[in-house]
């Protein structure tokens, strides 16, 4: 068995396709959806993240405001622009890169961001009415985990899945996604004794524990679907480095029915689901029935 490889490059591709054709539909009502970016800092990772938010969000049509601030910029400094910023009518979304400095109380700055303009989907009304199952902004990178299943697998209900990690931004609302789904899932994390077992028995594995290659091949069960959401830049020798997820790759695709590949799996999928947020966000604020919510699974 050689397992068909989830191209999350094309999906992303799709769904921001979409998102311009939404953006275009929403200039008949003399609205532009705009997005702000609030980046504290001079992380160079994080700087090149922005920038391809930014980027995609442009050519999709949606207006980008950028807000890059010092190393130095206070809890307090942020949260009043913030406060700014949910006042601000052509703001629809707006998005706080992390990590923030340490001296920054990131909670407390991202509890201020209106819920209906959380373009990340972290704000705890959010959180909370997706775990009652309610509407609500779900967080980018596990929603794009969500629709790459879907597009792979369109019945979910009853398989058994897994998710690796208990993050607050991943695997929480990842399992969330999946019960809503009807699936029967497991967390499980640091703690957790025989996860070889545990991934034995699953039809699906999520994997979002942060550690290279954690995940071996020989551990999946026959046909099951992986989703690698890892990023790990490791050392490839003569002084080179790559990336690569938390699955480990080579022995996995022997073993599995279909995988997403790192890079070109998830990560396209979290920006463009940024930009599908950003437009429902525009969408809310027009109050016009004829106007429905851009869905991710359709």
């Amino acid at each position: 068995m050689s397992a068909s490889i989830i191209d999350g490059r094309a999906s992303a591709a799709r769904l921001r396709k979409r998102v311009a054709e939404r953006v275009s539909e929403l200039a008949k009502f003399n609205v532009v959806p705009g997005l702000a970016v609030v980046l504290v800092g001079e992380d160079p990772a994080s700087q090149i993240y922005v920038s391809n938010k930014t980027k995609q969000a442009a050519e999709a049509g949606i207006r980008h405001f950028d807000h890059r601030l010092p190393a130095s910029t206070t809890t307090a400094d942020l949260r009043s622009l913030i406060r700014q910023l949910n006042s601000q009518p052509d703001v629809h979304g707006i998005l706080v890169q992390l990590p923030l400095p340490k001296h920054v109380d990131a909670q407390s700055v991202l509890a201020e961001i209106d819920p209906i303009k959380d373009a990340d989907g972290f704000h705890a009304i959010n959180v909370g009415r997706l775990v009652l199952g309610e509407e609500a902004t779900v967080p980018c990178t596990p929603l794009g985990c969500l629709i790459l299943l879907r597009e792979t697998q369109p019945q979910l209900a009853g398989l058994r899945a897994l998710v690796i990690g208990r993050s607050n931004i991943v695997g929480k609302p990842m399992a969330h996604l999946l019960l809503q789904s009807d699936c029967t899932v497991t967390i499980a994390h640091s703690r957790t004794r025989d996860l070889p077992a545990l991934c034995g028995q699953a039809d699906i594995v999520v994997a979002a524990i942060g550690r290279p290659r954690a995940v071996s091949g020989d551990w999946l069960k026959p046909g099951a679907l992986v989703i690698d959401v890892g990023i790990n830049r490791i050392d490839a020798g003569e002084g080179k480095t790559k990336v690569v997820g938390d699955v480990d790759f080579e022995s996995a695709v022997q073993r599995a029915a279909a995988i997403t590949p790192v890079p070109g799996g998830v990560g396209p999928m979290t920006i463009a689901c940024l930009l599908m947020n950003t437009v429902n966000a525009a969408v809310r604020s027009l109050r016009e029935p004829s106007v429905p919510r851009l869905m991710p699974t359709t």
